[in-house]
């Protein structure tokens, strides 16, 4: 019943923002009946259904084909559809300005040009006095003339006018703005994540591993438009750090091994000189997480799965998502930290940054994680806040540090507003060195 209500909020909301989009790009700016309205409006029902289309085809077993056909506009109109919507609300506070600006203006060009029609001093000799009669007299038919014709609606008019003009300027601008934010935002994923380094003292690391450095991977999410060049990207980028160890930590994928094992295949290439390591996301247990575990093995990482492997100085932990519960395949901290040895410095991977409270229990030195995108569109993050500890960056909780990436990828939109992509190498330093 609260799933069904809640459904009816949100689609009522949609609703309500698409006609109101509607009425300002299109409504107010174009002819009723004109070839450009009825364009908008037949764009005005067809974008949200092919963002509905991309949405849930995922999830209702379509062909892959047709999910890459309609992730491209559907997913693309979701973003567009946000930043067209926030740039319109601040045009509402600019059109009343607008509007008084342009009706002061056509009011003193007004009198400027009745001032002009005025004619001072008259002619004083006899010579002239025919003429000056002549003159009288047709002034005077002017006169009458007006006074019988009925009120001119120029005014009207010019109101109208302004009206249209206050309405185009003001949706242009929206246009450019809001447009504008997402053809940035899908170039920032399309190119590929930049690299970001972070230096983490751990008390209980030995001077012998002071310096390791860990390239931490996360959300790449290939799917339909996420494909083989976006891992390839991902791939060379983490190989040019030269890092000592790989930490894959969950959301690799929307999608199954029979649709995305080609696009996942560059991750053989990553290379490091101790392995590279993988635990589930949320989006695993969506896309066949048993499947993948496995394909990830051939490719040549190691899946951790509620397991710890001794690295040279330290302990490397995974846990599964949380995701996985429903499956009876959840994160279990026994298993993978409850009999280890607490002297030595522990590092755990684990998808979502909201299992640091069993982190901290465990005696964990820190936690890796992803999940967040960062908020990936501004003002996303805000409300990643409520559900996170950490949206992104380092923090410290108790003993324990949490360190979130933003991720290397993007979910549904492929755009980033605010929150950029990033592969994070984080150096461990010994504080005895």
């Amino acid at each position: 019943m609260g799933f069904a209500l809640a459904a009816i909020v949100v689609l009522a909301l949609l609703v309500a923002v698409h006609r109101y989009v509607w009425r300002r790009f299109v409504g107010d700016t174009t002819a009723a009946g004109s070839p450009l309205r009825r364009a908008g409006t037949v764009a005005a029902y067809v974008l949200p259904l092919l963002s509905v289309g991309a949405l849930v085809s995922g999830r209702t077993g379509a062909p892959f084909w047709l999910q890459q056909v309609l992730a491209w506009p559907g997913y693309l109109w979701l973003a567009a559809l946000l930043y067209l919507t926030l740039a319109l609300l601040v045009g509402e506070a600019v059109r009343p300005l607008l509007r008084r600006v342009l009706a002061r203006r056509a009011t003193e060009t007004g009198d400027a040009g009745d001032a002009g029609e005025i004619t001072t001093g008259a002619p004083t000799t006899s010579a002239t006095t025919g003429a000056s009669t002549a003159s009288t007299a047709s002034a005077a038919s002017a006169t009458e003339a007006r006074t019988a014709a009925p009120p001119a609606p120029a005014p009207a008019a010019d109101s109208s006018s302004r009206r249209l003009f206050v309405a185009r300027a003001v949706g242009g601008a929206a246009a450019v703005a809001g447009l504008g934010t997402v053809g940035y935002g899908t170039y920032g994923v399309l190119r590929g994540p930049r690299v970001k380094r972070v230096t983490v003292p751990l008390a209980r690391l030995p001077r012998s591993a002071h310096g390791f450095r860990i390239a931490v991977v996360s959300d790449i999410h290939l799917g339909p438009i996420l494909g083989r060049a976006h891992t390839q990207r991902i791939v060379d980028t983490v190989n040019r750090t030269q890092p000592d160890l790989i930490a894959v930590v969950g959301d690799l994928v929307d999608g199954s091994v029979a649709d995305l094992g080609p696009a996942a295949e560059p991750l053989a290439g990553l290379r490091s000189r101790h392995g590279a390591f993988f635990v589930t996301g949320n989006h695993e247990y969506y896309s066949g997480a048993a499947q993948w575990v496995d394909h990830v093995r051939e490719l040549g990482l190691h899946p951790l799965e509620n397991a710890r492997v001794e690295i040279d100085g330290f302990d490397l932990a995974g846990v599964n998502d949380i995701g996985g519960e429903s499956e009876g395949q959840g994160p279990d901290f026994g298993r993978a930290l409850g009999d280890r040895d607490r002297s030595r410095a522990a590092v755990l991977m684990a998808h979502q940054p909201v299992v640091i409270d069993d982190a901290v229990a465990h005696g964990v030195d820190l936690q890796l994680s992803g999940h967040t995108h960062g908020g990936q569109l501004w003002p996303g993050n805000y409300v990643a806040e409520l559900s996170n500890p950490t949206v992104a960056g380092l923090e410290r909780y108790g003993d324990t540090q949490l360190y979130v990436t933003r991720g290397a990828g993007a979910w549904g939109p492929p755009v980033r507003v605010g929150a950029p992509s990033d592969i994070t190498v984080v150096e461990l330093a010994s504080t005895r060195a």
